[in-house]
């Protein structure tokens, strides 16, 4: 992974200057904590599908190498794996995780494989077309502790 000016951003309906490790509602793709993504175009998405208000927060973020970090560049067997077990409330014990996001169509497609109505195979064509996403999340306090509030602004 690459360092420096490292900026991630959150979909909100309010101004999260100081994020917190939410650990309740349901189960998501890589677990409870607080999650951003490096592309703000998504989280300007994620804030408008918030009540009220539609807010993104940027961060700078700065890696620690010294917290346990499980990073997927890409959707692998191993993915598909770790986020079926995380949807199912299954905990890990990472302090960050990063990489693509199962959106709802590709949520879809991923109870459909766990059911048993489409094979792995099946589920990897149907995925590979789509757009590319990501996400970060930040499951602990010395994780929280990389980031640094810089700003947010309406959308």
């Amino acid at each position: 992974m690459e360092y420096g000016n490292i900026f991630l951003f959150h979909g909100s309906n309010m101004i999260v200057s100081n994020p917190k490790i939410l650990t309740n509602g349901h189960y998501k793709d890589f677990g409870y904590g607080f999650y951003c993504t490096r592309i703000e175009k998504q989280a300007r998405g994620w804030a408008i599908t918030k009540k009220n208000s539609h807010i993104v927060n940027v961060y700078s973020y700065e890696p620690n190498d010294s917290l346990n970090i499980l990073h997927f560049e890409k959707m692998t067997d191993e993915w598909l794996t770790f986020v079926v077990d995380c949807r199912m409330g299954v905990e890990h014990t990472y302090d960050i995780v990063e990489g693509p996001m199962a959106d709802d169509t590709i949520w879809d497609y991923i109870e459909d494989y766990v059911q048993g109505m489409i094979t792995k195979e099946a589920f990897w064509e149907l995925v590979k077309f789509k757009y590319p996403t990501h996400q970060i999340v930040f499951c602990t306090e010395n994780a929280l502790h990389t980031l640094k509030f810089e700003r947010s602004y309406s959308v």
